[in-house]
């Protein structure tokens, strides 16, 4: 199957319609609108649901098989801020604060981007690692902490680092995956099919609901991209692509399956709007969300889940 033909299928899948549907809402005014606790309802059942499954997954796997795939997911994770914000530095002539505040968005990774590849892979049938949601909490912490280093290094003021790390770590996103898997890994199989109905079968309807909403928070967004500037709309298409690639490559170099590939690759190109703008908050008060927060929802977020994602499949299945 061709890239384009693929492109076509993923975007007239519910959950991308549903994210356009959201987009169009807000682009014709409409009074449709989502009640604070049902975003963050939804929010929390993806979570704990994909943390679930990750840990009952991993209770299956021996640590001779996970070892790579998470220092390889370590070293991306620390890699990748590190020459965005070399990028935006250099290219982009951003000043240090949001140079910083970008490459930490980048470096870190968004699960609902990961939530949407589960869900592309299972309707291709396309079987992937059961320990792939463990890989999502290892990647989302690191980079965030070497783009604040580097922002530290040369900058003064900002939150503190116990502060900021509380922040991280006790976030809901981290606190609910982590928590999921350790639940997911001590009950295994056998205890999780008592809830499987709720966590699995409903999961995608589920998705379909949130990503209407992320339709409407991406349209808001994308009135400011032309106060971003070309070349942070290069940025947040071109480098999520690049990454895609380094992660979909780094996959195959430690063995991941095609579909285990795709989701490494996807981990790489998405870009954090839990974590990340929270632990910005605190510790670059200075940096301008209009870039950070644009780029990450109004850009990468959308090209990821149209076009990115059947992209990085079909790029692993080509290395495959």
């Amino acid at each position: 199957m061709s890239v384009v033909e693929m492109v076509r299928m993923n975007v007239l899948s519910p959950v991308v319609l549903a994210f356009a549907l959201g987009m169009v809402a807000v682009l014709v005014r409409s009074d449709l609108a989502f009640p604070e606790a049902l975003y963050t309802s939804l929010s929390i059942y993806l979570l704990i649901a994909i943390g679930l499954h990750g840990g009952v997954e991993l209770s299956k796997v021996s640590f001779g098989v996970f070892w790579k795939p998470a220092l390889a997911t370590l070293l991306l994770g620390m890699a990748i801020p590190v020459w965005s914000y070399a990028v935006l530095r250099g290219l982009g002539r951003f000043d240090v604060a949001n140079a910083a505040a970008l490459a930490a968005h980048y470096g870190s990774v968004s699960a609902v981007t990961f939530a949407a590849i589960l869900a592309f892979l299972d309707r291709q049938s396309v079987p992937y690692e059961g320990f792939m949601p463990t890989l999502v909490a290892l990647l989302e912490v690191p980079a965030i902490v070497v783009a604040l280093l580097i922002a530290r290094t040369k900058l003064s003021g900002g939150g503190s680092w116990h502060t900021i790390l509380r922040e991280l770590l006790t976030g809901r996103s981290i606190l609910l995956l982590v928590g999921g898997l350790v639940i997911g890994w001590l009950s295994g199989e056998q205890n999780y099919k008592t809830v499987a109905p709720l966590f699995t079968t409903l999961f995608q309807g589920a998705l379909v609901l949130f990503l209407l909403d992320m339709g409407m928070v991406a349209a808001r967004r994308l009135r400011e991209v032309r106060v971003a500037g070309i070349f942070l709309v290069a940025f947040a298409i071109v480098m999520p692509m690049l990454h895609g690639i380094i992660g979909v490559l780094l996959g195959g170099a430690v063995g991941l399956s095609t579909g285990g590939r795709t989701v490494l690759g996807v981990l790489a190109a998405s870009a954090s709007y839990i974590a990340a703008p929270a632990a910005v908050r605190i510790a670059l008060p200075q940096a301008n969300p209009g870039y950070y927060l644009t780029a990450a929802i109004g850009i990468t977020f959308p090209f990821n889940l149209a076009i990115g994602i059947p992209l990085y499949y079909t790029f692993a299945q080509r290395i495959g």
